[in-house]
């Protein structure tokens, strides 16, 4: 007996990235009618539904970032050119970060961010934590294991890892129940953590609403040229540098990578935390951009902890002039190549502390100037962490697929193919070691 069940069209749910921008719009409407109208309890309610949204995320960034480094690492043995790889991976952190630092030091000579800008630099007081050099030594060395993973000291932690999964590689077919019990932790790591990705479009929304709510964009006008130049001289990083090195040196289409990797660069922008955002980071990294799975896990994460163009260059370099222009501090050619080298070695000193403030006061304490500089800028901080926080992410993004690309390690009719769904939930393919 033939069926007359009648059918319906399907209804075409709409993209995670679309969720994503839609989540962004819904919490800048409602921050802004929240800061209009004074409504506290919204204010109230985005902000605490933003901070469950990053502390769930943050949940689940050490046992993956432990686990994928540990695994990748006693896997060696199927990856040729491994100490290659991790040297080209370092020399264009380095190399991005230096471009990234040369364009705030133009930029701060070009604006002169501090030039009239009139502060009660009396009421500024110094922050309570410097960085130092010593902090890099520190931030890598766990004082013990449990610390590293409740501190969420995300260097050390991809240290533990590497440290053992480097004796695993050693002890050879011993370790082989060790290592089994990592890949199902990786594989169940990866599975429930997709399930709080999916609420990011919900998280988008709280984080930015309580941003526009609680901050605005009225706490810019004292320090408008300033904050002007932070957005631009990241703009320039993320519009023209990458791009450019995408094209010329990557030979691959920067258009495709930036459509690739969106979601991760609003997510970053919204909830100010490269960690946070570091396993969308990782997923979009080897789903869209194509990047070899065994690569990405050493590269993203190491990127995520020393990979900071926002923070750590661009960031820094223009503060540092604008700083000296405030307290009437003279610099020198001496000064701005200290800016420099700072800006691209120190970023690691920063590793696991609070990464703007703490290079920020590196680098003044370096020049030998004022402290207090620090404190004129916490008011406005947070709106410029949110591209500064873009920034880095999309760095951390750009230089695995530059790696990837002169190793052979991308898959190129991945990176240019229509950008896979991040709908469903990941199919982790964890590798095997090779049979004796």
């Amino acid at each position: 007996m033939p069926s007359h069940r009648k059918s319906y069209p399907s209804v075409k749910r709409f993209s995670f990235s679309l969720q994503l921008l839609l989540g962004l719009v819904a919490g800048v409407a409602l921050g802004f009618a929240a800061r209009t109208w004074d409504v506290t309890w919204l204010t109230e309610t985005l902000t605490r539904v933003g901070q469950i949204f990053v502390q769930l995320l943050k949940l689940a960034v050490p046992p993956l970032v432990f686990t994928a480094v540990l695994v990748s690492v006693a896997n060696l043995r199927n990856v040729s050119g491994a100490a290659r790889l991790a040297g080209k991976t370092l020399f264009w952190f380095l190399a991005t970060g230096l471009v990234a630092v040369v364009v705030g030091i133009a930029l701060g000579l070009v604006i002169n961010p501090g030039q009239g800008v009139t502060l009660d630099t009396g009421a500024a007081k110094a922050p309570e934590h410097a960085g130092t050099w010593l902090d890099f030594v520190t931030g890598v060395l766990p004082t013990n294991i449990v610390t590293a993973f409740t501190e969420m000291n995300v260097l050390q932690i991809v240290f533990l890892g590497a440290v053992l999964g480097a004796a695993a590689l050693a002890a050879g077919e011993k370790a082989e129940p060790f290592l089994g019990l990592a890949r199902s932790v990786l594989e169940l790591v990866q599975k429930a953590l997709w399930w709080v990705i999916r609420l990011a479009p919900i998280g988008t929304a709280g984080l930015i609403g309580k941003a526009v709510s609680t901050y605005g964009w009225d706490l810019l006008a004292p320090l408008a040229k300033f904050s002007a130049g932070v957005y631009i001289g990241c703009f320039v990083v993320l519009l023209a540098v990458y791009p450019a090195l995408l094209a010329l040196w990557g030979k691959v289409s920067p258009v495709a990578f930036f459509r690739n990797a969106w979601p991760a660069i609003e997510l970053a922008f919204v909830s100010r935390s490269s960690v946070g955002t570091l396993p969308l980071t990782q997923r979009v990294t080897i789903e869209r951009n194509g990047v070899d799975r065994d690569y990405a896990a050493f590269a993203v994460p190491f990127g995520a902890t020393t990979k900071m163009d926002g923070c750590a260059s661009i960031y820094p370099a223009l503060a540092a002039i604008f700083v000296a222009q405030v307290f009437g501090v003279q610099l020198g050619v001496g000064d701005y190549l200290l800016i420099a080298f700072v800006s691209v070695i120190g970023s690691a000193a920063t590793a696991g502390l609070t990464g703007a403030t703490v290079m920020l006061t590196l680098t003044l304490s370096t020049l030998g100037l004022p402290l207090e500089g620090v404190g004129l800028l916490l008011a406005i901080d947070p709106i410029l962490d949110m591209i500064r926080t873009a920034t880095n992410v999309t760095g951390q993004m750009v230089v695995p697929v530059l790696v990837a690309r002169s190793e052979g390690r991308l898959d190129t009719a991945v990176f240019n193919a229509p950008p896979q769904s991040l709908d469903d939930a990941p199919a982790p393919r964890v590798p095997q070691p090779a049979l004796a």
